[in-house]
């Protein structure tokens, strides 16, 4: 058999999983923005118009900010968690795991309906305020209640990718930090931290670009005047029937995830490369 034989009998068992995914993402995706540009006229004003009809651009914002707020709560809470993860023996270790996986395990619109309870007007959020002092505070219909829904949805999503790289960690290298007189903290902030940012970046990134999308979350939680961009894409397409605009609002967020994916990789990347130099052993150097 040849070599050109050989080489493309490798990627032969690709072809199913390919012409799949050509069928139901790129055939439509391609449709959309071949919409996007030629409805009514082969014409850029769908594009532009999402930056001066005063409601887009707005509705952006409110989304990337939400998204942002999302990842940062995400990566405070998951970072503390996954290190702890690292630290205990392997039976808390699988109970820690169980705790974070539980949210796969449990239906999305439960789990939202959970929080409608929990957030309405009465529920045991505002009885806690008001317990505290503070009457009549709602978080049901606000951003703030979106927000906080949002997080413990995507908060495994934080915690696994970090799990992942602080466990391969060598813990040898801290050890060497504290016997050269480093402080714990020093340490941590020297050693442990620069060799985590891969894993930090790829929960940074899968978080952020996913709650950019989030549209049941906000749909129940929030409110038509705080609504995110998913919202206003499900206005578009099913009150106003105006798809090309919404196929423009949808090639504009897909592009900023795929610029936010392509630079996560590259820095994530040259992360993951100095902290397989730094953990690797004298005896796999040349």
């Amino acid at each position: 058999m040849s070599s050109v034989n050989i080489k493309w009998s490798r990627w032969f068992p690709l072809v199913p999983a390919l012409a799949l995914l050509t069928g139901i993402l790129l055939v439509p995706l391609g449709k959309t923005l071949v919409d996007s540009v030629s409805t009514p006229a082969w014409t850029l004003k769908n594009y532009s118009n999402l930056f001066t009809d005063g409601v887009t651009m707005t509705v952006l914002g409110r989304t990337a900010l939400t998204a942002a707020t999302v990842t940062a709560i995400a990566l405070l809470l998951g970072y503390p968690y996954a290190y702890l993860m690292t630290r205990v023996g392997p039976r808390a270790r699988g109970i820690l795991l169980v705790i974070v996986l539980i949210p796969f395990w449990t239906s999305v619109m439960a789990r939202n309906f959970a929080w409608v309870i929990i957030l309405q007007d009465g529920g045991p959020v505002q009885s806690l305020f008001e317990l505290l002092g503070a009457d009549h505070v709602v978080l049901y219909g606000t951003t703030a209640g979106v927000t906080i829904a949002m997080t413990q949805v995507m908060l495994p999503f934080m915690v696994l990718p970090l799990f992942s790289t602080l466990g391969s960690i060598d813990r040898r290298l801290l050890l060497a930090a504290r016997g050269l007189g480093s402080s714990p903290t020093a340490a941590f902030w020297k050693v442990f931290w620069p060799l985590s940012r891969g894993g930090v970046m790829a929960g940074v990134v899968l978080v952020f670009t996913l709650s950019l999308g989030f549209y049941v979350t906000p749909a129940l939680l929030g409110s038509p005047q705080e609504s995110l961009v998913a919202q206003l894409l499900a206005q578009r397409t099913t009150l106003l029937l105006d798809f090309p605009a919404a196929g423009a609002l949808g090639i504009v967020v897909l592009i900023v995830t795929l610029v936010l994916v392509a630079w996560a990789n590259r820095v994530g990347g040259t992360v993951s490369a100095i902290g397989v130099v730094a953990t690797s052993r004298p005896k796999d150097r040349p």
